[in-house]
């Protein structure tokens, strides 16, 4: 990514950029006249702007970049719990990440549920891809102890009732040489051990539970354990489920 000041940007993603607003309440902020440039007031949607150059007023105060945030996915092996530490000396995913920035994992996995696993230091970024109404998809493959039959798809399909409500309706399908018993599942809830619980409701025994996306990040490529930067692309893929936003 290049850096702050390499060149002109617009001043609603400037100001994003700084953790002031979003882009659209920015554009509010603009159209209000809370915001200067160069000891001007601006009112023109669409203005491009220096960073690093141009200064950067709003409601007084000067708006600075903040560090460029940290945008990492791990391939998350079995055994891990994921929390930042463990007082019982268990392994975390904190421990594989090493990462010098404060990172955090944007939601959960089981401790035995491997696969993708998200992180970030932008707070903010994490709530959106989290909150419900977003609807983010989740895929998975899971391994059951007995064949998985086409009324209880069919019903996964529809939607079930789980102890804190009904489910959305989930994708389904088979998978080809698992004997009926791996299925690939596509959730856009975020419910604590959802997809355990969904097929444990029906009597089956999840022996093994991959996430192999979320939104459009996979873990191609990335062995068990280890964890890479999210490339400019998948970042603003991300955004644009969670946020709306255009770049």
């Amino acid at each position: 990514m290049k850096s702050p000041s390499s060149d002109p940007v617009r001043l609603n993603r400037y100001l994003s950029m700084c953790g002031i607003a979003s882009r659209r309440k920015a554009d509010d902020m603009i159209e209000a006249g809370r915001v200067m440039l160069n000891g001007t007031v601006v009112k023109e949607l669409g203005i491009r702007i220096r960073p690093g150059v141009d200064q950067i007023f709003v409601d007084g105060a000067e708006a600075v970049m903040v560090k460029e945030p940290q945008y990492l996915v791990l391939n998350k092996p079995k055994d891990t719990i994921t929390t930042l530490s463990d007082e019982k000396g268990r392994r975390t995913v904190i421990d594989l990440i090493r990462s010098r920035e404060r990172v955090y994992p944007i939601g959960r996995l089981d401790r035995n549920t491997t696969g993708v696993l998200l992180f970030t230091s932008d707070g903010s970024f994490a709530h959106q891809l989290m909150h419900p109404r977003f609807r983010i998809p989740k895929s998975y493959r899971v391994r059951c102890d007995n064949p998985v039959t086409r009324e209880h798809m069919a019903m996964l399909r529809s939607g079930v009732r789980l102890s804190d409500g009904v489910t959305g309706p989930a994708d389904i399908r088979s998978l080809p040489g698992g004997k009926g018993t791996e299925v690939g599942i596509t959730i856009h809830e975020g419910r604590n051990r959802q997809v355990r619980r969904m097929f444990e409701l029906l009597g089956y025994e999840v022996k093994s539970l991959d996430r192999v996306a979320y939104g459009p990040i996979t873990y191609e490529g990335l062995i068990r354990g280890s964890v890479r930067k999210l490339t400019i692309r998948e970042i603003r893929a991300l955004r644009r489920l969670a946020l709306g936003d255009e770049e």
